[in-house]
């Protein structure tokens, strides 16, 4: 119900966005920015100018969540914006190295065998 999981699709907005906005006024960068569904399921993310607060919009069957994180001290790292597109679709594993604080620059995934 309140999870994010590794089997769920994550977009991170191309801009900063005002974090005085609520669901209603990110569900309209959803659809206008974004140009993506904000019921579908999928997770949207958001981060302020000073990169030391995010959001997290998620439709949750019969309702929105809205998940807010603000850093005491210390920036996320957020990778490079697009000015071409309105998201970038985040890996799971990228969106967890981002929310702990991890340096995108310096991570290394080493290789796992996977099923397909």
């Amino acid at each position: 119900m309140f999870a994010l999981t590794d089997g769920m699709h994550y977009y991170l907005c191309q801009h900063y966005v005002d974090m005085r906005k609520g669901m209603t006024g990110l569900y309209r960068l959803v659809k206008s920015d974004m140009s993506l569904s904000p019921v579908s399921g999928d997770v949207f993310v958001f981060f302020s100018r000073k990169r030391d607060m995010v959001k997290i919009l998620r439709w949750d069957t019969d309702g929105f969540i809205l998940y807010q994180k603000r850093l005491e001290e210390g920036t996320f790292e957020v990778p490079r914006f697009n000015p071409d597109t309105g998201s970038y679709e985040l890996s799971w594993k990228t969106f967890l190295l981002i929310m702990q604080g991890v340096s995108l620059r310096s991570a290394k995934c080493r290789k796992r065998f996977r099923l397909r």
